[in-house]
């Protein structure tokens, strides 16, 4: 058995493209942003990277996805994770990080309240089994499964 699973939560670098196969099956693509801040022991001086990762969500998540999230959005994500290289326009190889989302939920405050992305099954306990709507509440931050 295999397993490439990835959890993150980090703001849209730009608004959700929507688009469809041939098929009819809807896909929408955002990149999502995960800053970090690590302390330098030599200088002691906090330290801030990004990493940045490509999302794709299928079907009529994507759509919802689509339709509610915005760049600067902050959201969780959980999926599964793979890396494709690929060589940049000044010839140099470049590896991509990639997310094939299964749940992707908004976390903005201004979502909450209106209640307008149910991207995610029900958190375990919430009650019922049917789609969440809304983000996260900050208590529940805690609770996220990593």
């Amino acid at each position: 058995m295999s397993l490439s699973k990835i959890q993150i939560i980090g703001n849209l670098g730009r608004d959700p493209e929507l688009r469809y196969t041939p098929n009819g099956r809807p896909v929408a693509s955002f990149t999502v942003a995960v800053n970090q801040s690590t302390k330098n022991q030599q200088t002691n001086e906090w330290v801030e990277s990004t990493d940045w990762f490509r999302v794709s969500v299928w079907g009529e998540r994507g759509e919802r996805g689509a339709e509610n999230l915005r760049k600067g959005s902050r959201v969780f994500v959980d999926g599964r994770f793979k890396t494709r290289e690929f060589e940049g326009n000044d010839g140099q190889k470049r590896l991509s990080l990639e997310i094939t989302a299964d749940t992707v939920m908004g976390l903005d405050r201004r979502e909450q309240a209106e209640g307008t992305f149910a991207g995610a099954p029900a958190a375990a306990g919430a009650g019922g089994g049917g789609p969440r709507t809304g983000g996260l509440d900050e208590s529940e931050i805690d609770d996220l499964p990593f």
